[in-house]
């Protein structure tokens, strides 16, 4: 029998979200039967998870060993952000065009962020910020677009999201959240291509940052 879907999504859930925050070192390697006794589940979840994991690029399997957390580069940071630009921004532009409507909705996920970032609850934070921004470019009415731009932004690495300039840059990013929606609704083309790119840019300085930081590390 195949495993209940919400329990492995759970485990993805925390494997990803444990792989793009750099709290576990590339290099690390996850066993099956180790990890589905630490989380007191079945092998199979786990099994499934780490694949699709693997899928995603984020761990490699490694014969009879388990799953080797992947290695990232400055290159590999560099030509995400540059990915993520040109695709986030071209769908802003395609929903400022059509003109947003029916903006509850996404105000009420943009709420969800700022609460977040209230309680400073990193794991929420990226959650609640997935959803919202998933929300927003899947009304530019595009699935292919929403789906690649999504797979994009699930395996990028978020190294030093919890540090204090981290907390500090997820502050920044409420605001520009509900800049969005009124840009979008407002038709405002030009300015939400310009917010969109500096919303994604400016991440760019601490994750790299803290990439070198690891790397030198290590």
């Amino acid at each position: 029998m195949a495993p209940p879907a919400n329990l492995r999504e759970s485990v993805i859930a925390q494997l990803r979200s444990q792989i793009v925050t750099g709290a576990v070192a590339p290099g690390k390697i996850y066993s099956v039967p180790s990890l589905a006794s630490e989380l007191g589940i079945s092998t199979t979840p786990v099994r499934e998870a780490l694949l699709e994991l693997s899928r995603a690029g984020l761990v490699e399997p490694m014969r009879n060993r388990g799953f080797r957390v992947q290695e990232i580069t400055e290159q590999d940071l560099e030509n995400h952000f540059d990915v993520r630009v040109m695709l986030e921004s071209g769908a802003l532009v395609a929903l400022a065009r059509k003109g947003l409507t029916d903006t509850g909705p996404l105000v009420a996920l943009a709420d969800d962020v700022a609460r977040a970032v209230r309680d400073e609850n990193v794991g929420e934070y990226i959650e609640t910020d997935r959803r919202f921004h998933e929300a927003l470019v899947a009304r530019a009415g595009n699935p292919l677009l929403t789906r690649m731009i999504m797979d994009l932004r699930a395996d990028m690495r978020l190294y030093g999201i919890n540090s204090a300039e981290g907390r500090e840059r997820q502050r920044a990013s409420v605001d520009e959240h509900y800049q969005m929606i009124e840009l979008a609704a407002q038709r405002r083309c030009d300015d939400i291509a310009e917010l969109i790119t500096r919303h994604i840019q400016s991440w760019k300085p601490l994750f790299a940052t803290a990439l070198q930081r690891g790397s030198a590390d290590r």
